[in-house]
C-alpha cells in the first residue's frame, strides 16, 4: 500500500470538445455527455477506470473554474481538494505544470499517470496492466513515458511518435520523433514502416522528472507556477494571475518533442479518443447495414453506413439515406456527410458567428 501511496493521477477535463457539436457545447462538454449511451459519462467512465488503480484521494481533475459543479455532480463524494481549478483555458503544459506542482507540494517523491478525460478504453485489465508497468517505470528512472497505439489506417488527424523498435526493457521503446497531423502520404508512409504509433496523450512520469523538464524547456511556464506556494489555501489569487501571463503551449510541443528522455509504451488495450462523430460510429454496434444508433426514439428504414445520435427522446426516423451523421439535439438538428465531418469546426465558428455564441 506504501507503493500505490505514491502513485497519483491528474485527468485533464477542460477541452470544450467541438467536434461533437452540437450535443457538446461550452457549457456542457463532451467529457460530461453520456456520448456512448452507456448511462455514464465519459469522465465518470474514467474516473472508476483509475480508482482501479490508486486510491481516490490521490486521484486529482484539472478542469475549468466554470465545470466545477459539473465535476461533483458527476463524481459524487469527489473532494474539493481533489477539483483543480484552471481560471483560464491555456492547453496542456500549463495545466499539467499547475498540478504537478500541487502533487509536488503533497508528495515530492510522487509519480503520476496525466489522460484525458474523454477517451475510450475496451480492455480494462490490460490497461490497469500498462499503467501500472508504467508506474514502475517512472519510478525507476527520470524519463518521461507516452503511450502508444498502434494504427490501423493512416489517419492524418492524430500525432505520430517513431520509436525504436528493439525495446529498451519491460516493454517501453525510445521515442525517436514526434510528428503532428501529418498529409495523408506521410501518414501512408509511417503505417507501411512499422516505426510509428499514433499519440494517446497519456503520459506517466516522477514530479520531479516533469517539473525539471518544465523549467528546462519552457522556463517561462515553471517560473510562473514555481513562485505559487500550493500548500497555502489562498493560492488561487496567484494562480489567476500566473495563467492571465501564461503562454498557450501543448506538453507535446513544449517538452516532449524537446526532450533526449522519452519511453513509449505500444499500447494495446483498445482506445479511442472520440474525437470526432465518424470515430463514435467506428466503435459503436451497428445493424445489419452498417448503421448505428444511439438514444431512444430512433427509426431506420434502408439507411446504410449512417450514425444517428439523439438526447431529446424526440422521434427521428430515416429512411433512404446512406453514410450520414445525424444529430438531434434540444435546439439544433445536424445533417451532414461523415466523409465532411472534418468542416464540422468551421461551421461551429460560423454558427457562433451568427447566433452570437448562443449555439455553440
Amino acid at each position: 500500500m506504501k507503493m500505490a501511496g505514491n502513485r497519483f493521477v491528474l485527468i485533464m477535463a477542460g477541452g470544450i470538445g467541438s467536434r461533437f457539436w452540437p450535443v457538446s457545447r461550452k457549457s456542457l462538454p463532451k467529457q460530461f455527455i453520456d456520448i456512448l449511451g452507456t448511462g455514464e459519462s465519459l469522465i465518470a467512465q474514467t474516473y472508476k477506470r483509475f480508482e482501479q488503480i490508486v486510491p481516490t484521494e490521490n486521484i486529482f481533475i484539472v478542469t475549468n473554474e466554470e465545470y466545477e459543479g459539473l465535476v461533483k455532480e458527476h463524481i459524487p463524494g469527489i473532494s474539493a481538494d481533489n477539483i483543480l481549478l484552471e481560471p483560464l483555458a491555456r492547453n496542456t503544459a500549463p495545466c499539467i505544470a499547475y498540478a504537478s506542482m500541487v502533487i509536488a507540494a503533497k508528495d515530492p517523491n510522487a509519480c503520476c499517470i496525466v489522460a484525458p478525460s474523454d477517451h475510450l478504453i475496451t480492455n480494462e485489465p490490460e490497461f490497469v496492466r500498462i499503467i501500472n508497468a508504467s508506474f514502475e517505470f517512472a519510478a525507476k528512472f527520470d524519463s518521461l513515458i507516452t503511450l502508444g497505439i498502434k494504427p490501423t489506417r493512416p489517419d492524418t488527424g492524430y500525432g505520430y511518435i517513431q520509436f525504436n523498435t528493439l525495446p529498451s526493457g519491460q516493454g517501453f521503446h525510445e521515442v525517436k520523433t514526434f510528428t503532428e497531423k501529418p498529409t495523408l502520404e506521410i501518414a501512408q508512409t509511417f503505417l507501411d514502416s512499422g516505426e510509428f504509433l499514433w499519440n494517446a496523450g497519456i503520459f506517466a512520469w516522477s514530479v520531479k522528472s516533469i517539473i525539471s523538464r518544465l523549467e528546462k524547456h519552457i522556463p517561462e511556464v515553471y517560473q510562473l507556477f514555481s513562485e505559487i506556494d500550493f500548500s497555502q489555501p489562498g493560492f488561487y489569487k496567484q494562480l489567476e494571475q500566473a495563467y492571465g501571463q501564461c503562454p498557450s503551449i501543448s506538453i507535446d510541443y513544449g517538452v516532449m518533442e524537446k526532450d533526449e528522455s522519452v519511453f513509449v509504451y505500444p499500447a494495446t488495450f483498445g482506445w479511442n479518443d472520440l474525437g470526432t462523430w465518424k470515430s463514435l460510429w467506428d466503435v459503436s454496434q451497428r445493424n445489419d447495414q452498417q448503421t448505428a444508433v444511439i438514444g431512444k426514439g430512433i427509426h431506420t428504414y434502408n439507411s446504410a453506413g449512417s450514425l444517428i445520435f439523439s438526447g431529446t427522446g424526440r422521434v427521428v426516423i430515416t429512411n433512404g439515406v446512406e453514410n450520414l451523421v445525424i444529430v438531434d439535439s434540444e435546439d439544433v438538428l445536424l445533417v451532414m456527410s461523415k466523409d465532411r465531418e472534418q468542416e464540422l469546426r468551421n461551421i461551429v465558428n460560423d454558427m457562433r458567428d451568427k447566433y452570437k455564441g448562443g449555439l455553440t
